[in-house]
């Protein structure tokens, strides 16, 4: 088997790498990503690419079509991947998650790829007043959560016998990556209350946030690209767990749990946070019994705990710092590496690392 994962290099790829490499030992698996961050390193033993036979380097928006030829199994994580991000980047949000998604796909299933895996996401909800369902109502709020649900629309009428589409729409991603991101809700808690001894909660506690570990995301796509298609060519599907459907300041309690001596700060009059769904999780139990989560979220508060204690973390102004992804980007394109619209600022060509 051949595997290509387009986005390989963020927080969530260097964790689907190792357990792909774990389950499939002696398949093809090559990456493909721009590299924005790539130099994002944090608690890394080595370079997680190293289990890859080839990393390659490029925009997706000019995706080379060589790439496919062999390849079994697309698996999408390319994204401009945040609320704060896709505010900034709307236009790029939309030409990377969506347009250049679709436009992948396409050329995928001319290439005879035959399984397509598209890293979706819960938050295309939004505003949910019960537990979501795969057939409720979506509701996105932000340019992040509208690409998701948009790709998810267009993916639809591609999946056929020989071509079949999974979107796995994730609740929030948290836990201890080889390129951690701190803009993420859990994971600001934890770094919170290791760097100040405080969690500032800037909404009144109650939204509701359905949460997944990067491990168990990388879990999941390991059922995707060799799932059944007896339930369609095409599906969409929620990935977490019931007992991961957390509000906020549950999340910050459980937080100050581990870590003692921590003071949680909730803003009693913050306006309305829109954002508040619960997910069900019931089809993916059903549908993939022997990939369901494996970290709770004590295990998975304790893991943060450690790896950024080894990594001698205490940086109060953390948000100010390569561990935010949207000031990777605003940096690179300070020192004019990047332009307007996210190319780097040089003739760009492909480029390949056989690893």
């Amino acid at each position: 088997m051949k595997i290509l994962i387009l986005g390989n290099m963020g927080y969530v790829g260097p964790l689907v790498v190792e357990r792909l490499r774990m389950s499939y030992p002696i398949s093809t698996i090559i990456g493909f990503d721009t590299g924005f961050f790539a130099s994002c390193l944090t608690n890394a033993d080595f370079l997680p690419e190293r289990k890859l036979d080839a990393q390659y380097f490029g925009d997706v928006r000019r995706f080379p079509e060589s790439l496919l030829q062999g390849v079994d199994v697309v698996i999408n994580l390319a994204a401009i991947s945040n609320d704060p991000m896709g505010t900034q980047f709307e236009k790029v949000t939309k030409e990377v998650n969506h347009l250049a998604g679709i436009e992948i796909a396409k050329r995928a299933k001319e290439a005879g790829v035959k399984n397509f895996v598209f890293a979706s996401s819960c938050s295309i909800y939004g505003a949910n007043p019960g537990k979501a369902t795969e057939i409720s109502d979506v509701n996105p709020l932000t340019a992040y959560a509208r690409s998701k649900i948009y790709t998810e629309k267009e993916l639809r009428p591609l999946a056929d016998d020989n071509f079949t589409v999974t979107c796995l729409r994730f609740a929030t991603a948290c836990g201890m990556s080889p390129r951690l991101r701190l803009d993420l809700v859990l994971n600001d808690f934890v770094a919170c209350a290791l760097s100040s001894k405080k969690i500032t909660i800037l909404s009144d506690g109650t939204p509701w946030r359905p949460l997944i570990n990067v491990k168990d995301m990388a879990l999941a796509i390991d059922w995707a690209i060799t799932r059944s298609n007896s339930v369609g060519n095409f599906l969409a599907i929620n990935i977490g767990s019931e007992a991961w459907n957390y509000q906020v300041k549950e999340l910050a309690e459980n937080v100050a749990s581990e870590i003692p001596e921590v003071r949680i700060s909730v803003n009693a009059d913050a306006p309305v946070d829109r954002r508040s769904y619960q997910v069900d999780f019931s089809l993916f139990e059903i549908l993939a019994p022997k990939h369901q989560p494996q970290c709770d979220l004590l295990t998975t508060i304790k893991e943060l705990r450690i790896g950024l204690e080894s990594m001698n973390f205490t940086d109060a102004a953390f948000r100010d710092s390569k561990l935010m992804r949207l000031k990777v980007l605003t940096t690179l394109q300070t020192q004019d590496q990047l332009d307007k619209n996210l190319r780097w600022n040089f003739e760009e060509q492909l480029l390949m690392s056989t690893l």
